[in-house]
């Protein structure tokens, strides 16, 4: 995210007593760190004597942080926040083996007087039986139902739910651009109900200490002027911007980093996002190696965006000011974005980047292209893996050689395909395993403080200057995963959160 504007009308100035901070040296020395004007103005021993007004202290808070750890907030760096917000409250089928397994859990979940049964989770690659809209009919009769997978590239429904949405497909499964399309219209609530949804999302980032998110929701950034009315979010918010929404933003004189007009000084334009390919829960990921048959979507996936459209949107995007996202998971996707990168001249980001083949590796460095990553996904995703890239192994989820490379790193979740959880995250980044088995592929752990920095925004510690986004532990991250290994590092309690200083979070200082 850009460098962070202080607020318009800055809170009182923050003391914070007795912490210790992050990445300073003597970082176990407690200390003080006065925030003010929405900056952070001074690091000292004792800094009573510095708070500003009149009469000292007046017009300033005065916090006993009692030896907590003061971090730079953690930013998600690639979020669909209305999904998120909806995904929260959907049926949950991730633990399904198999589709009949999907249907006990909808079942079992449903609310009765729901018009409408939402479902979430569903990971079909490995099931023994296929999702059908026969499984979901026999169960549930003329209610409609919906299912949308974890990566959110498909989705699964129902007779009456085909029959509601115009879906003409016989199995009812969809994939791509047909699943989104259908999970948006049977998502669609009303945005009065999904605008206060999406603002409890934020609140609830806020208390894993989350000061922003890169919002690349399939949707207009003007949504954002319209929530304005319910609140202001939580966090701070960098809204994508789809081609469908490009023309729209250049002709009013938008550029990434710009506030988006109407939404208040936590919400600014974020980058256009491309789809160059699909995701390997689908099997539709564009990959230089042939899936195992049957291929849904054929022998190497989709190429949603080939180079010739591509590069011209590129090209409008950077000289119009836009960042760019680019979504690459197969190693054959990330080839065509790097090209695509290097041919316009522009830099941006490859969102995913699950494979890249060995030569490409050096390339991210070499263009200023962030690896933007979900280290979530490869914990997930280890027997697909498995079992559907097999012969590229050697190229999956390859964080530690990006890192190598010089690939400057960002960790983000997918949400809702993974919680929107930098914490989660981060544990995952160092120890790729949630289960009993042995960490996947370790030689690609990331150093902690590799995947600390990646889930701040690339910052190291806090430090005089910064914005005053910040976030209070009571441990340690180092300490705890010393303790505790990576389920205690996902579990890190945050104390409290503040955006441009400015509490957004409190809940143990």
């Amino acid at each position: 995210m850009p460098d962070r504007p202080a607020p318009a009308d800055p809170a009182p100035a923050v003391l914070l007593r007795r912490v210790r901070v992050h990445g300073a040296p003597a970082a176990d020395r407690e200390r003080d760190v006065l925030l003010a004007g929405g900056r952070v103005v001074a690091i000292g021993d004792d800094l009573r004597g510095e708070l500003p007004g009149p009469v000292p202290g007046a017009d300033a808070e005065v916090v006993e942080a009692g030896g907590a750890v003061l971090l730079p907030g953690l930013v998600d760096a690639h979020v669909h926040l209305t999904q998120w917000a909806a995904a929260r409250r959907r049926v949950d089928v991730l633990a399904a083996g198999s589709a009949r397994e999907a249907v006990d859990l909808l079942a079992r979940g449903a609310a009765p007087g729901d018009d409408l049964v939402l479902g979430h989770g569903f990971r079909d690659a490995l099931w023994p039986d296929e999702p059908h809209r026969d499984l979901l009919d026999a169960r549930f009769g003329d209610r409609p139902v919906v299912v949308v997978s974890q990566d959110l590239h498909a989705a699964w429904v129902s007779s009456a739910a085909a029959a509601r949405f115009g879906v003409a497909e016989p199995s009812g499964l969809l994939r791509e651009a047909e699943a989104m399309a259908l999970t948006a219209a049977a998502g669609d609530v009303g945005a009065p109900v999904l605008d206060r949804w999406v603002l409890e999302a934020t609140a609830a980032a806020a208390a894993r200490g989350v000061t922003g998110i890169v919002d690349l929701e399939y949707a207009p950034p003007a949504a954002w002027a319209r929530r304005a009315a319910l609140g202001e979010p939580a966090v701070r918010v960098a809204a994508g911007v789809w081609p469908d929404w490009l023309d729209d933003a250049v002709a009013r004189g938008l550029r990434s980093g710009d506030q988006v007009p109407g939404a208040g000084p936590r919400v600014r334009v974020g980058p256009v996002k491309l789809v160059v390919d699909g995701s390997l829960g689908t099997r539709t990921a564009y990959c230089c190696d042939a899936y195992p048959p049957p291929a849904p979507a054929g022998p190497h996936g989709v190429l949603r965006l080939p180079p010739r459209e591509l590069e011209p949107l590129l090209r409008r995007a950077a000289a119009h000011g836009f960042d760019v996202a680019v979504h690459a998971i197969g190693d054959a996707a990330v080839a065509v974005a790097l090209d695509g990168f290097e041919a316009v001249g522009c830099t941006g980001r490859v969102e995913h980047a699950q494979q890249v083949r060995e030569q490409d590796l050096g390339r991210f460095a070499r263009l200023g292209v962030v690896a933007s990553v979900q280290p979530r996904h490869a914990v997930d995703d280890r027997d697909l893996s498995e079992a559907h890239w097999a012969s590229g192994l050697g190229r999956a989820f390859p964080y530690a050689a990006l890192h190598a490379a010089g690939a400057e790193l960002r960790l983000g979740s997918d949400a809702p395909v993974a919680p929107l959880d930098p914490w989660d995250a981060v544990a995952s980044a160092v120890h790729r395993s949630v289960d009993e088995r042995p960490a996947w592929h370790p030689e690609q752990h990331l150093p902690l403080e590799v995947a600390l920095r990646a889930a701040c925004d690339g910052r190291p510690a806090v430090r005089v200057g910064d914005a005053a986004d910040v976030a209070l532990v009571p441990e340690p991250p180092a300490a705890v995963l010393a303790a505790g290994g990576a389920d205690a590092l996902r579990r890190t309690g945050v104390l409290g959160t503040l955006v441009g200083g400015v509490w957004t979070h409190r809940a143990g200082v």
